[in-house]
């Protein structure tokens, strides 16, 4: 393959598309009980996902998802050149406990909620390069392990509000690579192809840290959103392009008050996106029937949204081009005791609908 130009300041275009051969969801029973429930791959009604501890779970939940990415692709875990990971825990324990266990080359990554996106920016740049064929990309993140990691334990039974999201339990995976997925008549057929069409990256936008001074842990909203505005709007001046040019423009995890602040954001700078924006914390669940107060959160969320509900439809040609901008708060226990504010940060890819 041919590798990527710079774009603008802050952006990769490739000079060829780099495949999504696959991509695979794992969420649990909350998850599975919203609007997407009947897309997920998997749903798991055993939190603990037949482990003892919480963040055994999330290290089972995250490496069956990439498992099963792996198999969907008709591949084994010796095809895979490298994985990129992420999770929110401490030395991302739940990625390197989970994919450690299957041999495969591995970059731990630490993106908070934008994990996702970080993942698939370095593997389409590796995949690109020709440094690998197929290239892992996976994130995740379980309620009780970020409640634990964050917050307070659940049996503290403390109050949340209305400002808070929900952090997801749930998984998702890609495998991304030089070439188109495997057709739907071959024995290994992937979902990422339908009938002569697929799912391509063509470019990225690498975030900036951004600090507006939030220092409310309780609302990851308000600190993420000053990110997804300032990547957002790079994006569309590095590549020359204006809200219309994308069917659609996913956030990751804003929900209801960090959507609103992301819009308002925008329109100062002339930019409307109000008819193609749409945020992964706020299509996951249903926060009509189910107490989620702002929406949900957390690197699985925009993860499992993407593999399950966004990429399906891009190989369909239901959207021809998207932007796919995960944000995460960088939440630290150590600097948030210490008085420090909550920085964030957001980077985007582009995701083109690709005839074969």
């Amino acid at each position: 393959m041919k590798p990527g130009i710079p774009a603008g300041t802050a952006s990769i275009e490739f000079l060829q598309p780099v495949y999504i051969e696959s991509a695979a969801s794992i969420t649990g029973q909350k998850e599975g009980q919203g609007p997407l429930g009947n897309l997920f791959d998997m749903v798991s009604e055993d939190p603990l996902f037949g482990t003892k501890t919480w963040e055994a779970a999330e290290s089972t939940l995250q490496k069956e998802t990439a498992s099963l990415a792996i198999g969907k692709a008709g591949l084994t875990a010796p095809d895979i050149r490298m994985v990129f990971a992420g999770d929110l825990l401490a030395q991302t324990i739940a990625s390197s406990f989970g994919i450690a266990e299957m041999d495969i080359p591995y970059y731990g990554l630490y993106g908070a909620c934008s994990t996702m996106g970080e993942a698939l920016s370095l593997g389409a740049m590796t995949v690109a390069a020709g440094y690998g064929e197929h290239v892992l990309c996976a994130a995740s993140s379980h309620f009780a392990t970020a409640e634990k990691e964050f917050r307070f334990p659940l049996g503290y039974g403390n109050q949340r509000p209305l400002s808070s999201t929900w952090t997801v339990t749930g998984s998702g995976a890609c495998v991304l690579g030089s070439k188109p997925p495997v057709p739907e008549d071959q024995k290994h057929a992937s979902p990422m192809r339908y009938k002569n069409g697929c799912a391509v990256i063509t470019g990225i936008t690498i975030g900036k840290l951004v600090d507006f001074g939030f220092k409310d842990s309780l609302n990851m909203g308000g600190c993420m959103a000053p990110a997804a505005c300032s990547t957002i709007a790079q994006n569309l001046s590095d590549f020359g392009r204006t809200p219309k040019d994308y069917d659609a423009v996913f956030t990751g995890d804003l929900g209801m008050i960090g959507q609103q602040i992301l819009l308002d954001l925008l329109s100062e700078k002339n930019i409307d996106l109000h008819s193609v924006h749409q945020d992964c914390g706020l299509m996951i669940y249903d926060n009509e029937t189910q107490d989620t107060h702002s929406g949900g959160s957390g690197c699985g969320c925009s993860a499992s949204v993407l593999a399950a509900a966004i990429l399906p439809e891009i190989a369909r040609g239901t959207w021809k081009r998207i932007l796919f901008v995960p944000t995460g708060a960088m939440l630290s226990k150590v600097s948030y005791n210490e008085g420090e504010s909550v920085p964030g940060i957001a980077h985007a890819v582009v995701i083109e609908h690709s005839e074969i």
